[in-house]
């Protein structure tokens, strides 16, 4: 009987390890064009939609070097529309542009209702500088990183 608990012990404790091609986390910030809201090559089949943000905000994070997150609040045109949020690097005055819309598929029927988010999007951290965050063409924060 101890013989077959400790099998089971271990039967179970090898299937929470992580597969050998699975990616182990690190210390290393996540890049802002991954995750669940990151424009997709699959996305060219799709048609792009509108979001209406209501809210957007920056978020510091205590750390070093400082990292930053932008929650955003809104709806999604239907239930139907997936966000998606492109992070654009800074360009050379240091403007950082972030695009958030949506994608739907055209032949989908669905729904007429609005479909409210809220998200926080990682952007990771960047070199020493004054910055502009605009979302949307918008004017959203000045940080000094």
């Amino acid at each position: 009987m101890k013989r077959f608990t400790i099998m089971i012990f271990l039967l179970i404790a090898s299937a929470c390890a992580p597969a050998p091609d699975e990616a182990v986390s690190s210390d290393e910030p996540a890049s802002p064009q991954t995750g669940e809201y990151a424009p997709s090559p699959a996305d060219g089949s799709l048609t792009r939609g509108t979001v209406f943000v209501d809210t957007s905000e920056l978020l510091t994070l205590e750390s070093y070097p400082l990292q930053f997150n932008l929650n955003i609040t809104g709806n999604l045109p239907t239930p139907c529309h997936k966000l998606r949020i492109a992070v654009n690097t800074p360009d050379s005055d240091n403007n950082l542009h972030i695009d958030v819309y949506s994608v739907v598929d055209p032949g989908e029927i669905c729904i007429q209702v609005l479909e409210p988010f809220s998200v926080n999007q990682p952007l990771g951290s960047f070199p020493q500088g004054h910055y502009r965050l605009w979302v949307n063409g918008e004017m959203v924060a000045e940080f000094q990183s």
